[in-house]
């Protein structure tokens, strides 16, 4: 007997987000030793290398971009919410597709504009290791449009659904 297509669906996504799982793992894995490698080499044996600065500041970069487009959930992010919450759940609504809107609409019309830099960055390299920076950067090329459409999904499930769907924010106390 075969699986409802719904039930195949949602196991390739759970799938595809313990795989996501497994590359934020190897980030981080690759700052933790290049960071004590980097201090390794500059206290114990007396002779830094310039390319283990570098080299965190670029995974790094890939590390938060990653979490933010495919790990962190809404819930987990960080809100300046003060007024937000001290209105009703249905001003709150209003306030998520406003602003979801405009954030989704913003990111989507920039997309073209940061493709043409980040394919421009391939003239330039990085300082010690000599990495070309569309490489550096294109991690944002991948992050933008998972944030564009977990937003679009979001809009959607407020405007439709149940008040922000599955990775809706949880509600405040004030």
């Amino acid at each position: 007997m075969s699986q409802p297509k719904g039930e195949t669906f949602m196991k390739v996504l759970r799938w595809l987000h313990d795989r996501a799982k497994d590359v934020g793992v190897v980030l981080l894995m690759a700052i933790f030793f290049t960071f004590v490698l980097q201090v390794f080499m500059r206290y114990v044996v007396g002779h830094p290398l310039g390319w283990t600065l570098e080299m965190s500041l670029m995974v790094y970069l890939w590390l938060v971009f990653w979490f933010s487009g495919f790990l962190v959930k809404d819930k987990e992010q960080i809100y300046f919410d003060m007024l937000y919450v001290a209105v009703k759940p249905k001003t709150r609504q209003i306030f998520d597709i406003i602003t979801g809107t405009i954030i989704v609409i913003a990111l989507a019309l920039s997309y073209p504009a940061t493709v043409d830099y980040v394919t421009f960055m391939k003239i330039e390299k990085t300082g010690a290791t000599q990495i070309r920076l569309d490489y550096v950067f294109s991690i944002f090329l991948i992050f933008l449009p998972f944030v564009v459409i977990r937003g679009g999904i979001r809009i959607f499930h407020l405007l439709f659904g149940d008040s922000g769907g599955p990775d809706k924010r949880e509600e405040t106390n004030p």
